[in-house]
This record gives structure tokens, C-alpha cells and sequence, in this order.
């Protein structure tokens, strides 16, 4: 490796990691966190059967489950505004991402309630509560646990993902690393170094993710509310 070569790598490390900080990473959460709204409502109008909404969430899950999201960038940011609806890159990429996703975790939602033994919510009805009560109090906290890790992983895949803001002009990690290949004429070494990137980011999430897994409470089949923590350290007294 040149003594050139050395020296764009190291100057261009933070110039590479900043813009991932400042707009890669809260990209990635504001789009989650309005996805994971998105997903509940979409999940919850289908379990509840209500009328016209139900349908309305099939078909919205259906497009956006069956349509690259790179097009669907290009709908929001290029084609709104043949509409006269001008958004900027950045909330144009904010809203894709949180629609995108919203569709995906839906069917996660949807599938960790369903999971839930219908005596909950038989057992709710029988003390009076309402069914917003229901899924707020008993529902929701034990379907939770079930949607965590896929939920989580979707989370992380969002992060690799937002490097397609990078097409409509979101400076983000990605946008970077490109900008500087283009000057310094290092494309190979530059997009490594964004995926190594991109890599921290992703471990640190998962390790994240494991341990906030091990401090999850979750409902054994007999009816006990445990921590997966605790869990463990009982399997190994077993043992």
C-alpha cells in the first residue's frame, strides 16, 4: 500500500465518519421510530378487522413490500413534485424509509400479537377492560418481547439501507465516501473504507441488541414472567 494511499484513508476516516454520525445514524432512528407507528396502526387496524382501514392496510403492505425502495425514493423526492409537493432530501428520504418500513414491521407486529394466547384477552374482557386497554396493558407488553429481535434486525438493516439516500442527494456516509473517491480517483479503497464503517455501526448494534435481549422479560408456558437473563443463569445451575 502506497504511502498515498495511507494518508487518504487516514484523512478521509472522520471526513467519512462524521457525516455517518450526524445523518446516517439519526436517519436511520427518525425513520424507525415513525416506521414503528406506521407498523402498530397497520397491525392493529387488520387484527381489529375494522372496516376499509383493513383493506387499506393490505394494499398499503402490499406496494411496499412489492416495490424497490430505491424507486420509491425516487417517487417521493423526483416525482411528488410534478404534483406541485416539493420535500427536501433529507425529510423526502425520512419519509420513504419510515413508509418502507412501516410495511415490513407491520407483518412483525401483527404476527408477535397474534402470537399471544387468545386467554389474554379473554380473560381482559371478562375483568371489563376495553380493547384499547387491553392491548395497552396486556397485549402489547407481552407481544413486545416476541417482535424484539426481528424488529432490532430491521433496525440494522435500515441502517446499511439508508446509504440509498445517497441517490437523492442526502449527504450521508455513503455521499461522502463517493464525493472523496471521485476526487482522490481511489473508489476501491474509499468504499472499503465506508463499509468498515458501516461495520462498527452494525456490530455495535447487535451488541446492543444481545444484551438488551438477555434483560428482555418474556412469559414462559407457564405463566411466569421471566428476564431471558435469568433464564440463562438457571439453565447453567442446571447444568
Amino acid at each position: 500500500m502506497s504511502e498515498r494511499v495511507v494518508q487518504i484513508i487516514s484523512q478521509s476516516f472522520f471526513q467519512i465518519l462524521i457525516p455517518g454520525i450526524k445523518v446516517t445514524i439519526p436517519l436511520t432512528i427518525i425513520s424507525f421510530a415513525l416506521g414503528l407507528l406506521i407498523a402498530l396502526f397497520l397491525a392493529l387496524v387488520q387484527i381489529a378487522n375494522v372496516p376499509v382501514l383493513k383493506q387499506f392496510a393490505l394494499v398499503y403492505i402490499w406496494f411496499f413490500r412489492g416495490t424497490p425502495l430505491l424507486v420509491q425514493l425516487f417517487i417521493v423526492f423526483f416525482g411528488l413534485p410534478s404534483l406541485g409537493i416539493v420535500l427536501d432530501a433529507f425529510p423526502a428520504a425520512v419519509i420513504t424509509f419510515a413508509l418502507n418500513s412501516g410495511a415490513y414491521n407491520a407483518e412483525t407486529l401483527r404476527s408477535a400479537i397474534l402470537a399471544v394466547p387468545k386467554g389474554q384477552t379473554e380473560a381482559a374482557e371478562l375483568v371489563g377492560l376495553t380493547y384499547g386497554q387491553t392491548m395497552r396493558r396486556i397485549i402489547l407488553p407481552q407481544a413486545f418481547p416476541i417482535a424484539f429481535p426481528p424488529l432490532f434486525n430491521s433496525l440494522i438493516g435500515m441502517v446499511k439501507d439508508t446509504s440509498l439516500a445517497s441517490s437523492i442527494t442526502v449527504i450521508e456516509l455513503f455521499t461522502k465516501a463517493q464525493q472523496i473517491a471521485a476526487r482522490t480517483f481511489e473508489p476501491f479503497v474509499l468504499y472499503l473504507e465506508a463499509a468498515a464503517i458501516y461495520l462498527i455501526f452494525c456490530t455495535v448494534l447487535t451488541l446492543l441488541q444481545k444484551w438488551l435481549e438477555k434483560k428482555m422479560v418474556y412469559r414462559t408456558p407457564d405463566n411466569q414472567m421471566v428476564s431471558a437473563e435469568a433464564e440463562g443463569a438457571d439453565a447453567k445451575e442446571e447444568k
